[in-house]
């Protein structure tokens, strides 16, 4: 497959490119950045030297699409669907990683306070939750925080029996991209964890949309993120509020049942851990009863950039293209 990475300079441009140089199956064929045109990938992403010797350029979205099978966009949220027509009409196939068409037109505008102008469809890429990705020519890559918290609760909103559910997701700095801010500056940042947007974090928006998909009759879904001290990594611990009291062997059952021949989701027994899963696109899953309650913990762990972004999209990809899912990803987390 021809590959090509519109917006290849920023962290998910650079995790595409390192995990597509692994693949058996693809060929890099443009790498694209404005501001970085004319300079060589590896001066970016210098863990890429002597593996990825490409040049970023500045092209048109027609001229990417001539050179490739698939293209990823990459960029940020508002700009893919400029570009988005052309590269469609264009027949290739588009991977977005970006926010623009994961919701619905009226509910993206009002959660990202633009105008969306151009109002099609496209499958939510959590191949886990929708197979339908291998038919698609265009998918919508998941946000970090809700494919975390989508995969904790997802087997117990098929079932039915969630009362409401609360989400509290920790995430590592990665996730706030290249640009520095007063979050990520170091004395801000070490030995500290720092919560944000309480209420009203934009990827609410995504978990409800994925878990009312499962269950129409579920309403109530909180969500708060927090950025902690660690480079990569989302921990979500999910409150799940039930309508029963359940058995712990109901809910692994449950659990066991909903993602039996899912490659990358490992249930484990215990409380899941970042260094498990950091560079890896394997999300782990442990829960626990909270016995004369009516409160099951779900607690899930994912690498941000891999599994919460560019592993995901690469997972996609294959589907698209007939390959066995886990090609090019099946390699294990780095620990310590």
């Amino acid at each position: 497959m021809d590959i090509g990475i519109i917006g290849g300079s920023g962290y998910t441009g650079g995790e595409l490119l390192r995990l597509l140089s692994q693949h058996p199956e693809a060929r890099i064929t443009a790498v694209t950045s404005r501001s970085r045109k004319g300079q060589k990938v590896s001066d970016t992403h210098t863990h890429l030297r002597k593996i990825c010797d490409m040049e970023f350029e500045d092209l048109k979205p027609e001229e990417v699409a001539s050179r490739c099978d698939i293209v990823f966009t990459a960029v940020p949220h508002g700009t893919v669907m400029q570009v988005m027509p052309e590269l469609l009409e264009a027949g290739v196939k588009v991977i977005d990683l970006s926010a623009d068409y994961r919701l619905k037109t009226g509910v993206f505008e009002k959660t990202y306070k633009m105008k969306h102008t151009d109002p099609r469809t496209a499958v939510y890429g959590i191949p886990e939750l929708h197979p339908e990705v291998a038919e698609q020519v265009f998918i919508a890559n998941p946000g970090c925080y809700p494919t975390g918290a989508s995969l904790a609760a997802a087997p117990l909103a098929k079932a039915g029996v969630i009362e409401r559910a609360v989400f509290d997701s920790k995430s590592g700095i990665s996730g706030a991209g290249t640009e520095p801010t007063s979050v990520s500056h170091y004395p801000n940042m070490a030995e500290n964890i720092q919560a944000y947007k309480l209420t009203t974090h934009r990827h609410r928006a995504e978990i409800a949309q994925e878990l009312m998909r499962l269950d129409s009759n579920l309403k109530s879904i909180s969500f708060t993120p927090h950025v902690i001290p660690s480079v990569r990594g989302i921990l979500t611990t999910a409150h799940i509020f039930v309508k029963k009291e359940m058995s712990e062997e109901e809910v692994s059952e449950i659990y066991r049942n909903f993602y039996q021949d899912k490659p990358f989701i490992r249930l484990i027994k215990g409380i899941p851990m970042l260094g498990s899963v950091r560079g890896s696109n394997f999300c782990d899953i442990g829960f626990e009863i909270d016995r004369g309650s009516d409160r099951i913990v779900v607690i899930s762990a994912i690498d941000n950039l891999v599994k919460g972004a560019s592993g995901q999209a690469i997972q996609n990809m294959n589907l698209m293209f007939g390959l066995d899912e886990t090609t090019g990803l099946w390699t294990p987390g780095l620990a310590p």
